[in-house]
């Protein structure tokens, strides 16, 4: 209870500078590939912490998205990050598969038996999943204006993406999406522009996943410390699924952080990082 006040007042900060002047950007980390069922995916890895941070990228971008973030992860926790299938540095697939697996075959080369998930958006959906199946290898879940498998998209939702899938330029038709990133954030939305130019693959591979089972009513069984952090500004259908989510986990808390959307780490670091950490380290993950 003692953390939910103090995420409350931290979301409650106006503004934000750039995390990287609080925390020095450590000496670049490796990167690497891990097989994958006939497929490969891009990694990095850092920090030396004795505790495992996995990030999971939304749909929209590849990993890099947290590179605001990423070395004040580094500095505090053993932190890896990797693109999905079709996402920056990582090839499309060739054939359909669970990504709840490619997860799986990450953590097993990287001989981590145990670690906390902070999942954006359909990062989320691959969150659950995994912790659905395999419980004793979540610590913590943490998840960013999350999706949640089976949860229905409303209208306005599936007439918003039909525009993106039809536009001419989808770069600024995403850039410029003000449940993406809220209005007044502009060098976070210029940020978001910048990354959607240099990787446009990600949103133009087909992603192939395989089924899996919906998330309700299986996430009533997890038991894993459980935070969800949605945006004030983002889209009617994510804050649905995280009021849904905090309902429905046993014990989970759920904050709004004021004046963000659905990418609140491009656009209020410091903050983002602040609720995260000390959600993770008031229990000694």
């Amino acid at each position: 209870m003692r953390f939910f006040a103090a995420a409350l007042l931290l979301a409650s900060i106006p503004g934000s500078g750039p995390l990287s002047a609080q925390a020095p950007s450590p000496t670049k980390p490796p990167e690497a590939f891990v097989q994958v069922d006939g497929s490969q995916l891009y990694y990095e890895e850092c920090g030396s912490g004795p505790r495992a941070v996995i990030l999971l990228h939304d749909g929209v971008v590849n990993s890099s998205v947290w590179d605001d973030v990423w070395p004040a992860f580094c500095k505090q926790f053993h932190t890896i990050r990797y693109d999905r299938r079709g996402y920056g540095r990582s090839p499309a697939t060739t054939k359909p598969y669970f990504e709840a697996d490619d997860l799986a075959a990450l953590l097993r080369d990287r001989k981590i038996s145990q670690a906390a998930f902070v999942a954006s958006s359909h990062g989320g959906n691959v969150a659950l999943d995994f912790a659905i199946r395999y419980p004793a290898q979540v610590c913590d879940l943490v998840l960013v204006g999350p999706a949640a498998r089976g949860f229905p998209y409303s209208e306005h939702f599936i007439l918003a993406q039909r525009a993106f899938e039809q536009a001419k330029d989808p770069v600024e038709v995403r850039a410029q999406n003000t449940y993406f990133i809220a209005p007044g954030n502009d060098a976070a939305r210029e940020h978001l522009r910048s990354l959607l130019k240099a990787a446009p693959q990600d949103h133009s591979h087909n992603d192939m996943p395989l089924p899996e089972k919906p998330d309700f009513p299986y996430v009533q069984d997890l038991r894993m410390p459980t935070l969800i952090l949605v945006g004030s500004a983002d889209i009617a259908d994510n804050q649905a699924v995280a009021g849904a989510l905090v309902m429905a986990i046993p014990g989970a808390a759920r904050v709004v952080v004021p004046d963000t959307g659905h990418l609140m780490y491009l656009e209020k670091p410091e903050i983002f990082f602040s609720l995260v950490s000390g959600f993770l380290e008031s229990h000694e993950f």
